[in-house]
């Protein structure tokens, strides 16, 4: 299954450090490839340096692309955390 969502990222730091760290953990716990595509950069969103790599900001809009068994899953619950400002980590 593929699954693809947009978000805008509201949170002020962006996907750096603290809710970077919680979103990779998050990603970790599904079977699905989980990418990031910024711009035209598409990078793996299991990967701490790659994500870092495309310096996603506050105000950013970034897609979650996922393939897999568990994509819907994943896209729904990745996409909820980014839209919570990360408030439960």
């Amino acid at each position: 299954m593929h699954c693809e969502k947009e978000v805008i990222i509201t949170n002020r730091v962006g996907l750096h450090t603290k809710p970077l760290t919680a979103f990779i953990c998050r990603s970790h716990l599904f079977q699905s490839k989980i990418q990031i595509k910024k711009g035209e950069k598409l990078v793996n969103a299991k990967s701490l340096f790659c994500v870092l790599g495309i310096k996603v900001l506050k105000g950013d809009t970034i897609t979650l692309i996922a393939d897999g068994d568990d994509a819907e899953k994943a896209i729904e619950e990745l996409s909820s955390l980014i839209e919570s400002n990360f408030d439960n980590i």
